[in-house]
Parts: structure tokens; C-alpha cells; sequence
């Protein structure tokens, strides 16, 4: 093959690359986009650390986050206020179920604050209330405290740091936020546990969480948690899971004496 014929063909492969590279911008834009992850969906848990049925939410549900993939595509947020109420002329929080729980919502409420990554802060209130702990209305018990400190060295958390955080008041001030955050809640909610989906309730059906999760994320094909969790909600009338409803005021007020000062 002679120079100039060698030459000829050299200029003509360059412009057929210059040309494709040019020629083709929409399915750049495509490959582009190809690559952008679709939004994580919210997902947020209000609860209250004593009742029975929040605790059997986040030992025997909530827990299913963890255990799978499904926190790929989830911002996870915990709001331990629940059912309490916060009495304005003497600046009393009380809880539905007594001092105790009032002080572990606070000990909750400081470790969020502390360690925000949701796996850390989910393994020690995962093990507080995989306890069991026993309902005491009218006192605050010693036992609380060691339940939260055995699991804070379980998880390899600072004691030091959630004490301070309580001792200080802090904690105090991270439960009122809360507390402003769930009375702003529309819908209002009506118990807990309450659950939300992109800040949508899910009512009693709070336990079909997954379903919902997977319902809302656009790339679900993606997620192994979705491929295997059916994606029909159940609407059975005895599917209902149960819950803690909201006191009314006078049924709070009756046990004012009971949390005077508390936290």
C-alpha cells in the first residue's frame, strides 16, 4: 500500500471516531443517568420505649433493616416521644407509662444525638428493649440504668457520654424537639407504634413497613429485600396490628403526681 493511500485511510478512521464521539450526545446523557441512584425513601419510626408493642416492633421487625439490604435504600430516623405529653405550668414530660420510661426515651433520645449513624445507635436501643423490662408507673427504678449501661458496653458505647448527656439536661432538650416534631405531625398520630413512609402514615398496617418501603423506592428490582418480600399489602379486617393508643389529657393529668420533676 502505497504513502498516500495509508494516509487517506488513517484520516478517514480518525473522523469516523470524531464524528461517533460527537454525534451521539443523548445516549451520553442516558449512560449519565444510568448511574444516578433513585432517592432513598424515609422511613420513620415513632415510639415510646415502654410499650410493649413498640418494643416488639423494633425486636421483631425493624430489626429486618438491619439484617438485610434494605438499608441500601433507606434514611432510617427513630423519634422516642411517642405518647408523652409535656405539661406547660410546671414543665413536666409524662410518659404513658411512667418515669421509666420518660428516662430510657431520654437515654434514647442521647444516643441518637451522639452517634447518629443508625446502625450504632439501633444495636444499643435493640438491646434495651429486647429486655423485656417490667412497666413500673410510679417510680423511676435503679434496674433502668443497668439495663442501658450493660447494653452501652455491649455495643461499645461510651457510657460517660450518654450520662453526661442526661445529667446535663441535654437529653431533656432533645426530647422536647421530639416532642414538637410528633405534635406537628399531619396526620396527627393516634398511637404508636407510628410509622411513616416518606412521611406518609401506615396506620395499623405499620408492620407491613417493607412492602411500602419497596413500594416507594423506584429501582426495587435492585433490592434483595424486595425481590423476596411480596408487594401486596395485606387488607384483611384481622391484620391489624396492635398498638398504644394516645391518652386523653385528663387520663395524663390523673398521674401528674406521679412524674413531678421528672425528665
Amino acid at each position: 500500500m502505497s504513502f498516500s493511500k495509508l494516509l487517506s485511510l488513517l484520516l478517514l478512521v480518525n473522523f469516523i471516531f470524531i464524528y461517533q464521539s460527537h454525534s451521539s450526545p443523548d445516549n451520553n446523557v442516558t449512560k449519565a443517568q444510568s448511574h444516578i441512584k433513585p432517592k432513598k425513601v424515609h422511613l420513620s419510626l415513632y415510639y415510646e420505649s415502654l410499650c410493649p408493642y413498640c418494643r416488639s416492633f423494633i425486636v421483631s421487625q425493624l430489626v429486618k433493616v438491619f439484617n438485610t439490604d434494605l438499608l441500601n435504600i433507606i434514611n432510617l430516623r427513630l423519634v422516642p416521644w411517642g405518647n408523652a405529653q409535656y405539661v406547660k405550668p410546671n414543665k413536666t414530660i409524662i410518659c404513658q407509662h411512667g418515669e421509666d420510661e420518660c428516662y430510657l426515651n431520654t437515654i434514647h433520645a442521647c444516643a441518637i444525638s451522639i452517634w447518629p449513624d443508625p446502625r450504632k445507635h439501633f444495636n444499643f436501643i435493640y438491646c434495651i428493649e429486647n429486655q423485656g423490662l417490667p412497666i413500673k408507673d410510679n417510680q423511676h427504678s435503679d434496674g433502668m440504668e443497668a439495663v442501658w449501661k450493660a447494653c452501652s458496653a455491649r455495643s461499645g458505647m461510651d457510657q460517660k457520654l450518654i450520662k453526661d448527656c442526661y445529667d446535663s439536661g441535654y437529653g431533656r432538650k432533645l426530647l422536647l424537639q421530639y416532642a414538637t416534631e410528633t405534635d406537628h405531625l399531619y396526620p396527627k398520630h393516634l398511637y404508636v407504634p407510628w410509622v411513616t413512609v416518606n412521611n406518609q402514615p401506615l396506620y395499623d398496617k405499620y408492620e407491613d413497613f417493607i412492602t411500602y418501603v419497596c413500594n416507594a423506592y423506584k429501582d426495587k428490582d435492585l433490592v434483595r429485600a424486595c425481590l423476596s418480600n411480596s408487594l401486596k399489602v395485606t387488607e384483611e379486617k384481622f391484620s391489624r396490628s396492635p398498638v398504644c393508643y394516645v391518652e386523653i389529657r385528663s387520663q395524663i393529668q390523673q398521674r401528674l403526681h406521679c412524674c413531678s420533676g421528672g425528665t
